[in-house]
């Protein structure tokens, strides 16, 4: 699989926010990732 067409900067950025390791954000099927921040959304929302 190809490696995500994303920024080191937002990897970096998604990395911190996900509590995941850059190399496994880069390598994750975009679908997956989507449905992450996604959830991450949700879960920002609520707390406000």
């Amino acid at each position: 699989m190809k490696p995500m067409q994303i920024s080191a900067e937002t990897a970096i950025k998604l990395s911190e926010q996900l509590k995941l390791p850059i190399e496994q954000i880069m390598h994750m099927p975009k679908h997956i990732l989507i449905a992450k921040l996604a959830e991450l959304e949700a879960k920002q929302q609520e707390e406000k």
